[in-house]
């Protein structure tokens, strides 16, 4: 059953699972909370696993004609600051990375460590930029459709075609529940998002890099290139992977998670 808290006047919805180590789960873009089900009930036999809805998502209110990276981080700290003692560690899939990083860099001592997703910490170049912004004509238009089912389609890789049918037609679901305003509201902030480089670069907190070798989205090999990791970070490619680890290989990245967060307990 989820639970839900108040952030100055509105509600934002989490389930809240399983007992030990903390770690909260950020979905991405044209997700919520429900996209980690079968991830986060696993992952809490071993941990306490807090999967929220990020603001105009699921049960979560909207609060504004643009949710940037920031706003939602100290959303998800005033969340863990509510109901959690302690330091947490934070995981962020694809968009959900980039608000990871933004409470890297706002709230580095709530934090043992953090974990990317098939994310990066790099803003949107102008290409990016004119993609979103197209998306937010075609869902003003009343033509989301047009570009939803492409962008969720090319989460999977390639050679996963079939394989995750039926997840495939949940994450199409789950995007269907999303209202205009929140999807338009986050890609705003998506755009206005700087760079974090410095922030994986510093290595102020441990990082898991998770990346996928048939990733649509992030060349993984390019992307490691870009960033020069510290000592306390690690990245793991999934050689079976698009955009969608935590599904594609789910025992790969319960696995990699469990060692990880263990090895900050135990280093």
């Amino acid at each position: 059953m989820k639970k839900s808290f108040i952030y100055k006047g509105g509600k934002i919805s989490y389930y809240d699972e399983g007992e030990g180590d903390v770690i909260i789960l950020v979905h991405g873009y044209l997700e919520t909370s429900e996209i980690y089900r079968s991830f986060a009930q696993k992952l809490a036999s071993g941990f306490r696993v807090i999967s929220a809805d990020l603001p105009g998502h699921g049960g979560s209110d909207i609060f504004g004609e643009t949710h940037t990276m920031e706003f939602m981080a100290a959303v998800l700290h005033d969340l863990a600051g509510s109901i959690v003692e302690g330091k947490i560690f934070l995981a962020g899939h694809s968009m959900g990375g980039y608000v990871t990083l933004a409470f890297a860099e706002m709230f580095p001592e709530k934090l043992k460590g953090y974990c990317l997703l098939h994310s990066h910490p790099f803003a949107d170049t102008p290409e990016v930029v004119e993609k979103r912004k197209m998306e937010i004509r075609l869902i003003n238009a009343g033509k989301r459709n047009m570009f939803f089912a492409d962008s969720i389609g090319r989460m999977y890789a390639a050679g996963n075609t079939g394989k995750f049918d039926a997840e495939l037609k949940r994450s199409e679901e789950i995007a269907a529940t999303i209202p205009d305003a929140a999807v338009i509201s986050v890609l705003k902030g998506m755009m206005a998002r700087p760079s974090r480089l410095s922030v994986m670069e510093e290595g102020r907190v441990p990082c898991l890099w998770i990346l996928g070798a048939g990733d649509n989205f992030i060349d993984y090999e390019q992307i490691q290139g870009r960033v020069r990791l510290p000592g306390n970070a690690e990245v793991f490619v999934l050689e079976n992977s698009g955009h969608m680890g935590f599904i594609e290989e789910e025992k790969e990245v319960l696995k990699k998670f469990s060692e990880f967060v263990a090895g900050l307990r135990n280093p």
